[in-house]
């Protein structure tokens, strides 16, 4: 599966299937989250947080291209992300795009 955020692939001429998307809820331990909350005294990264979100863009990419794979596509193009915060310490991901076959 081929994943690009342009509208293009070179070389490819595409059949567009449709939109897919994938996407999930994260949060971190409440430990790890009284941590955080300390951390924002005297300054520096968020680590936990850090890991929290990678984790939530491969879950959500996976999701798309599960999506994508049972169209019977060849790529997405056109992906894009999104994420907002849902409570305090809890974030949603989307990723979304264009599902193609190859002509």
């Amino acid at each position: 599966m081929i994943l690009v955020n342009t509208d293009y692939i070179s070389g490819k001429e595409l059949e567009m299937l449709g939109l897919v998307k994938g996407s999930t809820i994260q949060t971190v331990h409440l430990g790890k989250d009284i941590g955080n909350a300390l951390k924002t005294l005297v300054g520096g990264e968020l680590v936990s947080y850090n890991e929290m979100m990678n984790t939530a863009r491969a879950l959500a990419t996976k999701r798309m291209v599960e999506e994508a794979e049972a169209m019977g596509a060849d790529a997405v193009v056109n992906i894009h992300y999104a994420s907002r915060a849902i409570m305090s310490s809890a974030a949603e991901v989307m990723a979304y795009g264009t599902a193609v076959k190859f002509k």
